[in-house]
């Protein structure tokens, strides 16, 4: 974050001109005191480089322990301490070095300072810490923040549970769950259920994900989209449907509205089914209560109805998305439907889709280029699988000689 103190004080003393002339109504006051006010704006601007100087430079070291010293002498530097990207990327790459005697002593020296009192800045340090690896170095940050005289609430809780999810260290995470709320007087929310639901899915537990949910409910703490979204799109993927659809009914039921994420997952669990007529529906209920599509459903939805053999489905569908302003087809869904196009013997759509994809300089994959050209050469079109091919050869960046060579030589085009 940038610092404003030293722009502030350069707008104060741009300012302070005009606010002299006007007390004094004289341009001999005004005279008197400009080498003053040049003097004032000198050393703000003088200020305000130097710290952007440091930003820079930390920014272009590669050396390692030079990089650490850099870091170290601007402690105090506010336009460095308060910038996201500087600090993290600084902390990125000693850990890519190695050097975690360095991270240690920088991430330590800065709880000892002001910022050190700030709940929010502790939780940079104990996330900090979690990306380089030092799970332990983040765990303690957490149990000694009253050292530093910062008070503990659900926000540094949640950083530090995110951190130890990474460690797949089951009992080093149930202890922490049992013995912290109580023992720091914190108030557990929604975003820790959403926590623990997302860390045990990613452990394969999702029986255990939605007992916590369950249980942690009782106190007063009710899941929300985020959390039943990450439950259903879980049991999807392991193929226990009759769970996850228990899951989207249970969530309904409880009045909690899915949104996008949510039928999204939805939709692409009914593809995978191959009950692609069912997502198709899906897709127009999301409108119907006022949720937009994205490209993720169309590419979803369009994808399904190809595969399904309602190749006249996916077209109307496809006709819908360019018929809207904000979305556009993106490469995916050209491909899908170039792809089956060719397929269905389709030659004129499937050319002038790809066309205009082309000449956007985003290409479909070499088969897919192929088999339209295959099947333009195979219908007498030559000029337009001529066409294909000056499009192929405009692309940036190009496509190699083997793959150039392999286009002309299968047709026979200059």
């Amino acid at each position: 974050m940038l610092s404003l103190r030293p722009v502030r004080r350069l707008c104060h003393a741009a300012s302070a001109v005009s606010a002299i002339a006007s007390k004094a109504g004289n341009s001999e006051a005004v005279s008197s005191e400009l080498p003053n006010i040049k003097r004032l704006q000198e050393t703000a601007l003088s200020k305000l480089s130097l710290k952007e100087t440091a930003l820079s430079k930390l920014k272009s070291e590669r050396d390692p322990e030079k990089l650490f010293l850099l870091f170290k002498e601007n402690a105090h530097n506010k336009l460095v301490i308060e910038n996201r990207f500087a600090f993290e990327d600084t902390v990125s790459r000693l850990a890519g070095a190695g050097r975690f005697d360095y991270i240690e002593h920088l991430l330590e020296h800065q709880k000892s300072l002001p910022q050190g009192r700030r709940e929010g800045f502790i939780v940079r340090i104990i996330m900090l810490y979690g990306k380089a690896g030092m799970i332990k170095h983040a765990v303690d940050t957490f149990y000694n923040m009253h050292l530093y005289g910062c008070n503990r609430t659900v926000k540094s809780f949640n950083a530090t549970l995110k951190v130890l999810i990474q460690t797949r260290d089951l009992s080093a995470i149930e202890s922490f769950i049992a013995d912290c709320p109580e023992k720091f007087s914190v108030e557990l929310d929604t975003y820790t259920i959403n926590i623990l639901v997302k860390g045990f899915c990613e452990l394969d537990l999702l029986n255990r994900a939605y007992l916590i949910m369950v249980e942690i409910e009782k106190l007063g703490i009710k899941p929300d989209v985020v959390t039943y979204t990450t439950l259903i799109s879980a049991f999807y993927q392991k193929n226990r449907y009759e769970i996850g659809n228990g899951l989207w009914n249970l969530m309904v039921y409880k009045g909690c509205k899915p949104n996008l994420a949510t039928f999204n997952v939805r939709i692409q669990y009914l593809v995978h089914r191959g009950l692609a007529w069912r997502a198709f529906h899906l897709m127009h209920l999301m409108q119907k209560i006022g949720i937009v599509p994205d490209e993720v459903t169309y590419n979803l939805v369009i994808k399904g109805l190809c595969q399904t053999g309602y190749l006249e489905m996916a077209k109307g569908v496809y006709s819908s998305l360019r018929a809207r302003s904000v979305d556009k087809p993106n490469v995916k869904i050209y491909q899908t439907m170039v792809h089956y196009l060719c397929k269905g013997g389709e030659y004129d759509m499937a050319y002038t889709m790809c066309k205009e994809c082309m000449r956007q300089n985003r290409f479909l994959n070499i088969c897919t280029i192929h088999s339209l050209l295959k099947g333009l050469m195979g219908t007498g079109q030559v000029e337009k699988a001529r066409m294909m091919m000056k499009l192929v050869r405009s692309r940036v960046p190009r496509f190699s000689s083997t793959q150039l060579k392999y286009l002309q030589s299968a047709f026979c085009l200059d």
